[in-house]
């Protein structure tokens, strides 16, 4: 573990950022305070549009006619 001070700390940020990813770090305060640093697993980014399919067993035509008929309808 390695302790940093508050000041070493923002001197040295994104050092100490890739030193948490093998190993705890931690900021000490000068009242006593001690904050670690963790790093988060890294998310994927994906669409909001990007839904798993649903096999409903219909083909595309009777898709595009449930459409038409649905818009007729407004």
């Amino acid at each position: 573990m390695k302790v940093y001070t508050y000041s070493e700390a923002r001197e040295k940020l994104a050092t100490i950022l890739e030193e948490s990813k093998t190993e705890e770090v931690v900021i000490k305060r000068r009242k006593g305070d001690m904050y670690a640093i963790v790093p988060q697993p890294q998310r994927t980014r994906r669409s909001p549009f990007d839904v798993a399919g649903l096999n409903k067993g219909m083909s595309s035509e009777e898709i595009v006619d449930a459409i038409r008929e649905s818009r007729e309808r407004v």
